[in-house]
């Protein structure tokens, strides 16, 4: 749980009125119902060009086929994103010329935002084999030196988050041969199927994140057990679980024989309650934008953003953006409408400081015409600790921001 505890002060960092130091460990004795939610991160996929909407998809984007190169479409996915309460991507990534440039756009979106990413490493090619060590080493020591210091990157214990998808394919010592050089600089959870996988190799990872996106929580035997158990062995050795939760699952035009069915929103609502009741450091939403696998939440023809407005009720996030706007590029006065969790409380802490000074100070004023020196705020006797002391403390806009699976299309 110290790890949930660091994740979500990493996330409130970046959230207006953050700088007052609001969200702290939780006080020994507290009861569950005021635990923070834990932080939501939706796999994203940067894989799309106009040609890939052509290839296996029963579903299409409400904004259109589009590229994974458009600023304008990254920076609308992280404005949709955020108003359904999601505080970050983990992105899928592994090293070249186009995800290089890709993901560096991202990157500047999400600084731009205050939106946090993870990076999740593609080890397996399009055939599921895995790809040579060496090349999974080199690209892990790339991407610490070209993106790991972004202020996006969600950070733990001051270490940018990462996930190596595939661990499963790889031995002991050839995960530790691409762990070791980095891991002081990134924190690298592997992303096993069952805790012998983890136990396998949870002495050369920081914990694990696991992709399920293909089992029914209504129909597959000890679904929520399972994410017990994994939960239980990850915890115990105090690293990271990311506890995976998806809205359904249809991957036959990929080669998948059995698809989970949505449900209008329940198989959604089912597995990440169950996510919940595992004590996640923080929810893995699968997914933002898999298409072909048919996981996707992203506005879409066939469902509009209907998974958006059921990962709001689950979130408690009021729905601000009107939906006509919601796939249009995000404009100005389109981003302070969309609410952060965490800013109410600021609001009312500014609230509570500005009222008294609006009631003083025009008896001040009054008196300070007559000749007579005005009457002190109640309960402020002490010099430096008047209205001008505390207008200087209020709340607002912090420029604060935190330190820096495998198919494509």
């Amino acid at each position: 749980m110290r790890l949930f505890w660091a994740l979500l002060a990493a996330l409130a960092l970046c959230l207006p009125g953050s700088g007052t130091g609001q969200v702290g460990a939780r006080p020994a004795g507290a009861p569950a119902d005021e635990v923070p939610r834990p932080p939501l991160l939706a796999y994203y996929y940067q894989w799309f060009s106009s040609g890939s909407w052509q290839r296996a998809k029963t579903d299409l984007p409400l904004a259109g086929a589009y590229s994974s190169d458009d600023a304008r479409v990254i920076d609308r996915q992280i404005a949709e994103a955020k108003a359904a309460g999601i505080d970050g991507f983990i992105v899928g990534w592994k090293h070249g010329t186009v995800n290089d440039r890709r993901l560096a756009k991202l990157v500047a979106a999400a600084e731009a935002r205050d939106f946090k990413l993870a990076m999740i490493y593609q080890s397996l090619d399009f055939h599921r084999r895995p790809l040579p060590v060496a090349q999974v080493a080199a690209d892990f020591v790339h991407f610490r030196d070209h993106f790991a210091d972004s202020p996006a990157m969600l950070r733990v214990d001051g270490r940018p988050l990462t996930v190596w998808s595939g661990t499963w394919s790889y031995s002991h010592d050839d995960v530790a041969r691409v762990t070791s050089p980095v891991r002081g600089e990134l924190r690298v959870l592997a992303s096993e199927k069952n805790v012998a996988g983890y136990r396998r190799i949870s002495d050369v990872t920081d914990g694990n994140a696991y992709y399920w996106s293909s089992a029914d929580p209504e129909t597959t035997p000890g679904y929520a057990d399972k994410l017990m158990d994994m939960a239980r062995a990850v915890h115990a050795d105090h690293k990271i679980w990311l506890a995976p939760c998806a809205p359904g699952f249809d991957a036959r035009l990929v080669g998948g024989t059995r698809p989970v069915p949505r449900r209008n929103g329940a198989t959604l609502a089912a597995e990440y309650s169950a996510a919940l009741r595992s004590s996640p450091d923080a929810i893995g939403l699968i997914s933002w934008n898999e298409f072909s696998e048919n996981t996707h939440v992203e506005p879409s023809r066939d469902h509009g953003d209907h998974y958006l407005q059921v990962l709001r009720d689950l979130r408690g996030v009021p729905a601000t953006v009107p939906a006509e706007n919601s796939t249009a590029p995000s404009r100005s006065a389109h981003r302070r409408s969309v609410p952060e969790s965490g800013t109410l409380p600021g609001l009312w802490a500014f609230v509570g400081l500005v009222a008294p000074m609006l009631l003083i100070t025009p008896l001040a004023v009054r008196r300070l015409r007559a000749g007579r020196p005005g009457p002190a705020p109640a309960g402020r006797t002490r010099a430096g600790t008047g209205p001008e002391r505390a207008v200087s403390r209020s709340p607002g806009p912090s420029s604060r921001r935190c330190s820096r699976p495998d198919r494509e299309p």
